[in-house]
């Protein structure tokens, strides 16, 4: 659609944002914004872009312009303020999340926003605000699901572990019956995967994608501690933190979509030269999100877990790191948290389950099939022992010890994901044994989990 002549320049934008070409669209944006800079659609548009490339002062002071233009607009002030939040600036981003529960109390967006801050604190006002807001009629099913998800973060707070199970089964349930969803499919495509990636398929082919060792990448489940790690390992003078790049799960729908759902079967007929171009487009289309030069960086996208396969031929030099946790608490931490997108299993126990079992099932596929290729980071491990974890961490990537690693939390940089404040303060454990509070309510995932539920 973009190289057409109908094409007006503000679908060329939108075509280019919603294809990841982000450097692209940025410099989409300002042109356009250089012939109207007065274009809202267009600032806001740019705005976002920045958001999602990491330029997150950028993104704020955008965001920023944006609110002084348009005051009332409550769904603008949670855009300032995600943006607020990935900068590091906690009160700012929370007098604005504040200020789109004002504008507009029924916008479960706006609660939902401060649960997620998981530092926050909910006053008992603000408590029978959400409660009276989401009774009223007409609330969309996207804020009831939302103001379910704060009120069960909500009562956690004050431990009232039974009504706060209570809401969240009830904001998953509203959230999940809106999702396409299908935990069946998911484990038939990590058989395929499984199918595909035999030793056979690797044989030989050590040296056919880029002869880089920039990339590190950090896989695993949601909610598992990737983030942490990614905020230790971004410590070091070598390395930088990216963030969750879409760029291998783009690249890989592209090709399910060109040979109508035969990823990855057909990986099996790609040349050395085709690797080599994919390894490069990732390379190009990264560069947006790193900021600093620095020899090796962080592609901290949890899901990639199921695409090792196609990550070591295009990079045969890059590290894995597999970020596991408990599966009980793991699983929890994601029933017991509102994505902003994607992340469709984790709506459900029984999917939850599933889908954790599908992870551990290819992880131990990769551990066969390229030994020694992926190192298995125990969160429970490093948050009891972290010096001797990041120290073996350290040696795997090939890095010298850095004593920066273990200040992590004094390191200044954005931090886009759910755990943007807990990895800007010391390790804790208090989140290890968090789910035994609702254990007497995940009966259903511990069946569901079966023998892993004790690994």
């Amino acid at each position: 659609m973009i190289d057409t002549p109908s094409a007006n320049p503000h679908q060329q934008l939108m075509a280019l944002w919603q294809q990841n070409r982000l450097s692209e669209a940025l410099a989409k944006a300002e042109e356009l914004l250089r012939a109207a800079p007065q274009q809202l659609a267009i600032r806001e548009l740019r705005a976002a872009i920045l958001a999602q490339c990491g330029s997150s002062g950028e993104a704020a002071a955008a965001y920023g312009e944006l609110v002084q233009k348009s005051p009332a607009d409550s769904r603008l002030w949670v855009r300032f303020g995600n943006a607020l939040r990935a900068a590091g600036h906690i009160g700012d981003c929370i007098a604005a999340y504040r200020r789109a529960a004002a504008l507009q109390p029924t916008l479960g967006e706006a609660w939902c926003s401060l649960a997620n801050l998981k530092t926050y604190r909910f006053a008992e006002s603000e408590i029978q605000q959400m409660r009276d807001a989401a009774q009223q009629s007409g609330v969309s099913s996207e804020s009831q699901a939302a103001f379910q998800f704060a009120l069960g973060r909500a009562l956690a707070e004050q431990g009232d572990y039974a009504q706060s199970f209570a809401h969240y089964r009830s904001g998953n349930a509203l959230w999940r019956s809106g999702l396409p969803y299908n935990s069946a499919a998911t484990s038939a495509f990590v058989s395929r995967c499984i199918d595909v990636f035999t030793p056979a398929f690797f044989a030989g082919n050590r040296a056919t994608g880029q002869e880089v060792a920039a990339p590190i990448f950090v896989v695993g489940l949601p909610r598992a501690g990737s983030t942490l790690v990614e905020q230790i390992l971004a410590a070091h003078p070598l390395v930088e933190g990216a963030g969750e790049l879409p760029e291998i799960m783009s690249i890989t729908a592209e090709i399910d979509r060109a040979t109508g759902g035969r990823y990855p079967e057909t990986l099996r007929t790609f040349s050395e030269h085709a690797f080599r171009r994919l390894s490069q487009r990732y390379i190009d289309r990264g560069q947006i999100y790193r900021r600093s030069g620095r020899a090796h960086f962080v592609d901290k996208m949890p899901n990639n877990f199921v695409h090792v396969g196609i990550i070591q031929r295009m990079f045969p030099d890059a590290k894995v790191i597999d970020v596991r946790r408990a599966p009980m608490a793991c699983c929890f931490a994601n029933f017991a948290h509102h994505f902003a997108r994607g992340q469709q299993f984790a709506y459900d126990l029984q999917e939850l389950a599933r889908y954790y079992a599908d992870y551990v099932r290819i992880m131990a596929h990769w551990d066969a099939v390229l030994p020694g290729e992926v190192y298995r980071l125990q969160y429970e491990r490093l948050v009891e022992n972290p010096e001797a974890e990041i120290r073996t961490l350290l040696a795997f990537l090939g890095l010298p010890f850095e004593a920066a690693c273990l200040r992590f939390f004094e390191a200044e940089r954005p931090v886009r994901s759910a755990s943007s404040e807990q990895v800007r303060q010391p390790i804790f454990r208090d989140s290890l044994e968090f789910w035994r509070h609702y254990e007497p309510w995940l009966g259903a995932l511990r069946e569901a989990l079966g023998e892993l539920a004790e690994s």
